[in-house]
C-alpha cells in the first residue's frame, strides 16, 4: 500500500442528491474540494468509491470525521458505494460506545485462598493420573534449592533453640530438684513441637520468600502469560514442583533439626546442671515414643506445605512491577509465619484434647 499518495475527491450531482467521488490510491486528499453551496439539511449524499484502487486507515478516519459532521447537519449519507473493507471500518466507528462496566468487588482473602488451594489439588490429581505435571529436571532443581541448601541454617537454629530450652528448663526444674527430667523437656519439646516449628520458620524466611520472588518476577516478565499461551498450566508447571520438593525434603529437615536440638541440650544438662551423659541419653529415649515422633512429623510437614502455599500464592498474585515483587516477598513471609503459628496452636489444642 502506497501511503504517500493521496486519493482524489470530486463533487458531482445536484440538489437534493449529491455524490462525492473518490478515485486513486492512498490516504485522504491533501485538500478536500469545497462543498457545494447548495448542500443543505435533508439532502442526500452518496459516497462513490468505484474508482478507488487502494486506501488506508487514514482515509477511513478522515471520511468518518466528515460523515459525522454531515449527519449532525441533517444530511443523509450513503456509503454503499465504498469498498467493503472501508464500509466495515466506518460501521465499526459508528457503533455504540463501549459501556463502562464498574469493577466488581475484589475477592475476599478466604475465597482467593480456597480457589488457589483448589487449583493446586486439581493439578496434583492430574499429575497422579499421568496427565501432565512438573518436569523431572525442575523437580530435582527445587529439591536442591529447598533441601541441602536449607539444612545448615535449620541445624543451627534448632541447636540454639535446644540449648536455650535446656538452660531455661534446667533453671525451673532445679527449683524443685527435678534436674533429671531435663532430658524429657528438651527431647519432647524439640521432637514434638519446636523442631518442626523452627524448621517451618526457617523455610518461610528462606524458601517461601524465594518462591514468591521467583514467581512474581516471572509474572512481571510475562513468562507466566507465555506458559498460558502455550497451553501450559502455571500451577502444574511452577507451583507443583515447588510444593512437592518441599514436601519431600521437610521430613528429613524436621528429624535432623530435632536431633540437633536434643544434642545441643546435652552439654547444658551435663555442665550446668550435673546430669550425666548416660542419664541424659537414657531419659531422652524413655521420654520419646512413636506418638511424639509422628505428631512432630505431621506438624512439621503441615508447616512446610503452608510455607509453600503462601510463597507460591503470593508470587502468582503479584503485580507486574519491581515494587510488586518486593511486596509479594514480604506477603509470603508474613503469611507463612502467621499460618505456622495458627497451625501450631490449633494442632496442639486438638491433639491435647484427643489425649495424644
Amino acid at each position: 500500500m502506497n501511503t504517500s499518495a493521496a486519493v482524489q475527491a470530486q463533487w458531482a450531482g445536484e440538489a437534493p442528491a449529491w455524490r462525492l467521488v473518490l478515485a486513486g490510491r492512498g490516504g485522504p486528499p491533501v485538500a478536500w474540494p469545497p462543498e457545494p453551496a447548495a448542500l443543505a439539511t435533508g439532502h442526500r449524499l452518496t459516497l462513490d468509491g468505484c474508482a478507488l484502487e487502494v486506501w488506508n486507515v487514514a482515509l477511513a478516519a478522515a471520511l468518518w470525521s466528515r460523515l459525522r459532521t454531515w449527519r449532525e447537519r441533517g444530511i443523509q449519507t450513503d456509503v454503499q458505494g465504498l469498498p467493503a473493507g472501508l464500509q466495515h471500518l466506518l460501521q465499526m466507528a459508528d457503533g455504540p460506545p463501549l459501556a463502562v462496566v464498574a469493577a466488581g468487588p475484589a475477592p475476599r482473602e478466604t475465597d482467593s485462598l480456597l480457589a488457589f488451594v483448589g487449583e493446586v489439588v486439581l493439578a496434583l490429581w492430574r499429575w497422579l493420573r499421568g496427565r501432565g505435571g512438573p518436569q523431572g529436571a525442575e523437580l530435582l532443581r527445587q529439591l536442591d534449592e529447598t533441601g541441602p541448601r536449607s539444612l545448615p541454617i535449620v541445624l543451627l537454629a534448632c541447636a540454639l533453640v535446644g540449648l536455650m530450652l535446656a538452660y531455661m528448663g534446667g533453671a525451673q526444674l532445679g527449683r524443685i530438684g527435678a534436674q533429671n527430667f531435663l532430658a524429657d523437656v528438651v527431647s519432647v519439646g524439640m521432637v514434638r513441637e519446636l523442631g518442626g516449628m523452627m524448621t517451618g520458620i526457617i523455610l518461610a524466611g528462606r524458601v517461601g520468600s524465594a518462591f514468591a520472588a521467583q514467581l512474581a518476577t516471572m509474572k512481571a516478565n510475562e513468562e507466566i502469560d507465555a506458559l498460558r499461551v502455550l497451553g501450559l498450566d502455571p500451577v502444574s508447571q511452577l507451583v507443583l514442583p515447588r510444593l512437592l520438593a518441599l514436601a519431600l525434603v521437610a521430613p528429613a529437615l524436621i528429624v535432623l533439626g530435632a536431633l540437633a536440638g536434643v544434642l545441643a541440650g546435652w552439654p547444658a544438662a551435663t555442665l550446668a546442671y550435673g546430669v550425666s551423659s548416660s542419664e541424659y541419653l537414657a531419659q531422652s529415649l524413655r521420654a520419646l515414643n512413636a506418638t511424639h515422633l509422628w505428631i512432630g512429623l505431621f506438624k512439621g510437614q503441615l508447616y512446610a506445605l503452608l510455607v509453600a502455599l503462601a510463597g507460591c500464592r503470593a508470587g502468582l498474585a503479584a503485580g507486574r512491577s519491581a515494587e510488586a515483587v518486593g511486596a509479594a516477598t514480604t506477603r509470603a513471609v508474613v503469611h507463612g509465619l502467621l499460618w505456622i503459628v495458627a497451625a501450631a496452636a490449633g494442632t496442639t489444642v486438638v491433639f491435647t484434647a484427643l489425649g495424644y
